[in-house]
């Protein structure tokens, strides 16, 4: 293990969860943390979150912990979701959240549930960022009407547009990352449009 992490706000206020020696894992401090629930607000509240390549699980148990009603974290290494099992699994009130050992893309293929936030903190050395947000607002993709997804990225990975009907709603730059708050675009009545 390098070291811990805590939850900021919520339920699980000051609760430390594991940071183990992973290769890419990175995990989202709290300044970013603060940055993307300040975004979201009471969004957050009764809200199906799915964090995609979640590592520590940071994100996706900040949710959790600030009233999401269902948290679903997607992490591929067996040693990071077995540090997740074992560690915030077992505190009080973590029955809405699940873990999944999985590649986060072959998981969004098979998937049929749909999250009102889904957050996105891939790894910096792949290639993922693309093909993961295709996935979630394809037609068939997980990514509620009226859905939120959070991108977490270094500045060259931005993408050179968006997929639609994304269009970003938050974008801050601390440090090396970028926080980017994406929602679907609305048409002329008020309603996400195709």
């Amino acid at each position: 293990m390098t070291g811990k992490i805590r939850i900021i706000a919520g339920r699980w206020r000051g609760r430390r969860l594991e940071v183990p020696d992973r290769p890419g894992l990175r995990p989202t401090g709290d300044r970013a943390r603060e940055t993307l629930f300040n975004w979201i607000g009471p969004r957050v509240i009764g809200a199906r979150v799915l964090d995609l390549f979640a590592g520590t699980g940071a994100l996706g148990l900040e949710a959790a912990s600030r009233g999401a009603a269902r948290v679903v974290l997607v992490e591929r290494d067996a040693v990071a979701a077995g540090v997740l099992r074992k560690g915030a699994l077992q505190w009080p009130g973590s029955e809405s959240v699940e873990v999944i050992e999985a590649d986060a893309l072959r998981w969004l293929e098979r998937q049929q549930q749909r999250f009102d936030l889904v957050l996105i903190d891939p790894p910096f050395d792949g290639a993922l960022l693309e093909p993961a947000l295709s996935m979630v607002v394809a037609p068939a993709g997980c990514l509620a009407d009226r859905g939120l997804v959070y991108v977490e990225c270094a500045p060259q990975q931005l993408p050179g547009h968006w997929p639609p009907p994304l269009e970003v709603f938050r974008q801050k730059q601390l440090g090396q990352v970028t926080l980017t708050l994406l929602q679907r675009s609305l048409d002329a009545s008020g309603t996400p449009g195709d």
